[in-house]
C-alpha cells in the first residue's frame, strides 16, 4: 500500500460522520495526495465506495485491521 500524505482516525464515528469527515479533508489535500482513513463503522467502507465513485476519486486499497479498516483514496481532482 502507498504511503499516506494524510491521515483520518474516524474510529468510532458512526455513519455518517466518516464519509463527511474524509469529503472534508479530501478537499484540503493536493490533486494526487493520498488520504488514510481507519473507521470501525461497518458501513464505512461503501460510503468511501460511493464518495469516490461520485467525486472521482481512486480508492487505492482497503485493509482490514484487528478492530477497523484501513482505506487509501487519492484525490485525482
Amino acid at each position: 500500500m502507498e504511503i499516506p500524505d494524510h491521515v483520518l482516525d474516524c474510529r468510532d464515528d458512526l455513519c455518517p460522520g466518516p464519509v463527511i469527515k474524509v469529503a472534508k479533508t479530501l478537499k484540503t489535500l493536493a490533486v494526487n495526495q493520498v488520504l488514510e482513513v481507519h473507521a470501525t463503522d461497518p458501513g464505512a467502507l461503501p460510503d468511501m465506495e460511493a464518495l469516490a465513485k461520485q467525486t472521482g476519486q481512486q480508492i487505492l486499497g482497503v485493509a482490514q485491521e484487528a478492530d477497523y479498516v484501513r482505506i487509501l483514496i487519492r484525490r485525482l481532482r
